[in-house]
């Protein structure tokens, strides 16, 4: 199947959901973990097959968290070390003028945790996807199921997964150039 162009991966189309998510779940056992499905609509059911572990949260919460430690390490490093000022007799180190800047630095950067991950998540910006290469991929946005199994890993054969592809009766089975 392989013409020597690098491969994205393997696609199949099937013209009924449930035949998608059979091939889902049997691609997944079979040991795939680089699924990807397109559809018309969502399909709640293919979700918990094909996702992975999403990261995005972590990647926020470690986000926030430096967002943090950045706020209460300046505004400390100002207030105690750079300029100490001794304004009414209160401390150099009085933590409860930290807090709104605090809570502003934790929400900026933890918003800007959460979009830079999900472009970085998403592969985005990515003018071209491999997919548009399948002539039929233009039903994906009718009334057709498409199911890729990438070629991320090592140990990813071409013609075993067309061939695992084929045993669910889909419409086709295409190997995806990767362009």
């Amino acid at each position: 199947m392989n013409s020597g162009i690098p491969v994205f991966g393997v696609a199949a189309e099937f013209d009924d959901p449930d035949k998608l998510l059979d091939a889902a779940r049997h691609s997944r056992q079979h040991g795939y973990r680089w699924l990807e499905a397109y559809t018309p609509y969502p399909i709640r059911e293919l979700d918990e097959v094909i996702r992975p572990l999403n990261p995005l949260p972590a990647i926020v919460f470690v986000s926030g968290a430096l967002g943090s430690a950045t706020a209460w390490i300046m505004q400390y490093y100002i207030a105690a070390i750079d300029y100490p000022i001794n304004v009414g007799g209160r401390p150099l180190y009085s933590w409860p003028s930290f807090i709104v800047i605090l809570f502003e630095l934790t929400v900026l950067f933890a918003s800007c945790g959460a979009f830079f991950g999900m472009l970085g998540l998403a592969g985005l910006p990515r003018p071209n996807h491999p997919m548009f290469n399948v002539e039929a991929f233009a039903g994906a946005t009718q009334d057709r199921f498409f199911l890729c199994i990438e070629a991320r890993s090592d140990s990813f054969d071409s013609q075993a997964a067309a061939d695992l592809l084929d045993r669910f009766d889909p419409v086709g089975v295409w190997e995806v150039e990767n362009s």
